[in-house]
């Protein structure tokens, strides 16, 4: 997935806002071009510790596809920890009792802040029913 830094920063500044709770939204994307960043309410009922996406979601989606574009990636962040999948995450994007995952070939985007710190770092992941792997990023 191509980003341009205009949306980089969108992404880490909503993560920062967030602080300590986890941010989420998706990404409008165009044959694997990012073209706009779509912020969620996080409805989770504990945010610090993870994130969930309501019916606003569902909502974008078909705006997103109306107006002619993919849904790309969704993304959400670690407030504390690396931009690695948690299980959490993993069994969000393939629920355990399907095996199937929900948005099939949607990319997951995750902003970590490792240990903490206020320095960011975006990685990409396909999560699937065979397992995680992660998916080159550009960003420029």
């Amino acid at each position: 997935m191509k980003l341009d830094r205009s949306l980089y920063e969108e992404l880490v500044e909503h993560a920062r806002q967030e602080r300590p709770r986890e941010c989420c939204g998706l990404v409008a994307t165009r044959d694997g071009v990012a073209e706009r960043v779509h912020r969620v309410t996080n409805s989770y009922k504990y945010p610090q510790l993870g994130y969930e996406m309501g019916y606003d979601a569902a909502r974008l989606m078909f705006e997103i596809e109306d107006a002619g574009l993919e849904v790309g990636a969704i993304y959400h962040s670690h407030p504390r920890t690396a931009a690695v999948p948690s299980q959490t995450d993993v069994n969000t994007a393939v629920p355990p009792e399907s095996g199937q995952p929900l948005w099939p070939g949607t990319i997951y985007l995750i902003i970590g802040f490792p240990d903490g710190r206020d320095e960011p770092e975006l990685r990409g992941y396909r999560i699937d029913s065979e397992g995680v792997a992660e998916v080159s990023l550009s960003v420029g």
